[in-house]
């Protein structure tokens, strides 16, 4: 229908709109979720063609009708979404996140342990240097990979701090090492290709995976090893299709910190198989506690050709909300990241890259700002690995660096809970202890091993005592269903 016409109808009919919605209640269900908007009106001459969408037995099928009622055909408009959108889960800790927000602000006291952001300030230098680039007018895009000063800035961190040499053209400055990781996985990745993943992982890796077409593939790790992969079970899982590995270290959700000899175990399988990358996410290299260190992969020998390493300033200068981070690797990798942020965000902001150079100034490894905040973290860490282990059931690996502890209490599963019900999962689990508790905590569900719960520690002292306080004494009616 031309625009004049669709005008000439609405001025002159007296219309009734109404809306049902009839959702298919499930995504498992072939129903399609119809939303029907009906005019009724005195139309003259007015005539629709019927456009016929043929119906899809699909879970995420959507059509929305809209109809003129003066005895016209129905004009039927395709509202499905794109496969890879429906194949994508939603993140469950910003959900999580987000439910525990609106308690808080409808007046609920819940104690939000959910989210890896650092409770600190940004350090004062960084934050002025980015109030400095807004009053001297520094207000204006930047070259899409960064600014050369802070790429220069990278490369010298990079060697001084990890023993790997890189130049400006294989650094790629994004708008947070999130950004960076998924253009990574989009521009190295195929169709049908497979992404490794050992679990417990972060959220988003598979989720990437899947948005650019290829396969996570999943690979358990186990409490009792630290949650770190063993690299034999790599080894026996490398197929022709194995693109990427993705490693973390340190771990989120685990704290976990791989050691060099496993790392260099890695390597040399990755040595063999020509077309396998690695993709290092070391943005935790700073949050990380003696006596365990970190090893850069791509400083292994044979592995700079190999890796994508991905880091930021977002976790250990407590610059969430600044949105930073970079990828290094080769240059023909770096580039098709880059031309990919062309077409997408181009350039991060001009004052937060200003505030990263800051930041990469304030000494080797962040300085004596970075190392308050880290011993904040560990006297943390050591009440919650400490009151944790006077809880019988729980069973606990100790983190050796980030700031998260991933608890498993797989042995409470199959308790009853008066009021509640079945503690049957990690999700139940948590949904009983924000009820009875008011602590907001993720299940481990989310980062692939249900047996466990994740507690982040970038909370005040002060609150994560009153937060343990509250779980020890929702936990006490709970009886472990099963031997530990």
């Amino acid at each position: 229908m031309s625009a004049s016409l669709q005008s000439s109808a609405i001025s002159s009919a007296n219309s009734r709109l109404s809306l049902r919605d009839r959702f298919s209640g499930g995504s498992s269900s072939d129903s399609d979720v119809f939303r029907s908007i009906s005019f009724s009106s005195n139309l003259n001459n007015l005539s629709l063609k019927s456009l016929q969408i043929p119906k899809q037995a699909h879970s995420s099928r959507i059509s929305a009708v809209v109809r003129v009622e003066n005895n016209l055909s129905p004009m039927e408009i395709d509202t499905s979404l794109s496969p890879r959108v429906n194949s994508v889960k939603p993140s469950k800790t910003v959900a999580i996140t987000d439910h525990a927000t609106a308690l808080i602000q409808s007046g609920v006291p819940v104690i939000k342990l959910t989210v890896g952001e650092p409770d600190f300030d940004t350090p004062a230098p960084i934050a002025e240097a980015g109030i400095n680039a807004i009053r001297e007018g520094y207000t204006r895009y930047t070259p899409n990979a960064g600014t050369l000063e802070i790429r220069t800035a990278i490369c010298r961190k990079l060697q001084e701090e990890n023993g790997v040499t890189y130049t400006p053209d294989q650094i790629l400055v994004s708008n947070g090492a999130k950004q960076a990781i998924f253009q990574a996985i989009l521009a190295v990745c195929s169709p049908g290709d497979e992404v490794i993943i050992p679990a417990p992982y972060w959220v988003s890796y598979p989720e990437m995976a899947r948005l650019a077409d290829a396969k996570p593939v999943i690979l358990p790790t186990l409490i009792s090893e630290n949650f770190l992969l063993d690299p034999k079970l790599l080894e026996s899982k490398i197929t022709e299709k194995s693109r990427l590995l993705i490693l973390c270290s340190p771990s989120n959700p685990s704290g976990s910190v791989y050691p060099k000899h496993i790392l260099e175990e890695i390597a040399k399988i990755v040595e063999k198989h020509p077309r396998l990358l690695v993709l290092s996410d070391e943005i935790y290299e700073h949050i990380i506690y003696a006596p365990a260190t970190h090893t850069c992969f791509a400083s292994l020998p044979g592995m700079w050709e190999r890796t994508l390493t991905i880091n930021g300033f977002s976790k250990a200068f407590a610059m969430t909300g600044w949105r930073l981070g970079y990828l290094a690797g080769p240059k023909h990798f770096v580039a098709a990241c880059n031309k990919i942020q062309s077409q997408f965000t181009s350039g991060a902001s001009s004052i937060s890259q200003k505030a990263g150079l800051a930041a990469l100034g304030l000494g080797y490894a962040g300085g004596e700002a970075v190392a308050t905040m880290v011993k904040a973290f560990r006297e943390r860490r050591d009440f919650l690995v400490k009151s944790f282990r006077e809880l019988d059931g729980v069973k606990i690996s100790e983190p050796q660096g980030a700031f998260y502890l991933f608890l498993d209490f797989s042995s409470f599963y199959g308790a009853e809970a008066k009021g509640f019900g079945i503690i049957k999962d990690s999700d139940t689990l948590c949904r009983y202890l924000l009820d009875e508790a008011q602590v907001a905590l993720v299940p481990g569900d989310a980062f692939g091993d249900d047996n466990c719960i994740r507690i982040s520690y970038a909370a005040a002292l002060s609150t994560i005592q009153a937060a343990v306080e509250r779980i020890k004494k929702a936990m006490i009616p709970l009886r472990p269903a099963v031997p530990a």
